[in-house]
């Protein structure tokens, strides 16, 4: 069954267009970092097939598609998943609930870092609404987590 070599690829292209959606102005502040759920989730599930060369391809994707100076997500990206790589065993040990703080925390992280290169890059300041994202990242990360686990179950990737 040649399905399952394509089950990481879509799941991540489905995050990449679910990041660029359009959404109404008042709901793209709690966007939630939809590539970075997708990228932790094969990332702790197959670290040796998701990791951080992967997250730095799909950043650039994420630079292009954003039109955002080439590399901040690349950067942001592949820290936030080394920090998951490094530590995948214990994390795989953590009920879901105790995964979703984890996943807020490496948003978070990912977050302050798109902020301070952008900061270097142009003149931009601080607003808590760069971290809203956390929280609903956060929140979906249980669903997300369950979605994946089954379609990884159900097409047998390894």
């Amino acid at each position: 069954m040649q399905s399952r070599f394509f089950v990481i690829p879509v799941s991540l292209l489905i995050a990449l267009v679910l990041q660029i959606m359009p959404l109404p102005i008042e709901a793209d502040v709690y966007r939630p970092d939809w590539v970075l759920i997708v990228l932790a989730y094969w990332a702790m599930a197959l670290p040796n097939r998701v990791n951080v060369g992967i997250a730095f391809i799909t950043g650039l994707a994420m630079d292009i598609l954003l039109g955002t100076a080439l590399g901040i997500h690349s950067f942001a990206l592949s820290v936030s998943v080394w920090v998951l790589v490094a530590n995948y065993q214990r994390l795989r040990n953590y009920s879901v609930w105790q995964q979703a703080i984890v996943i807020g925390l490496l948003s978070a992280l990912y977050h302050l870092l798109v902020f301070w290169l952008q900061h270097l890059l142009t003149d931009i300041y601080f607003l808590f609404d760069y971290l809203w994202p956390t929280f609903t990242s956060m929140l979906l990360w249980p669903w997300i987590f369950w979605l994946l686990r089954k379609s990884r179950r159900q097409f047998r990737v390894t």
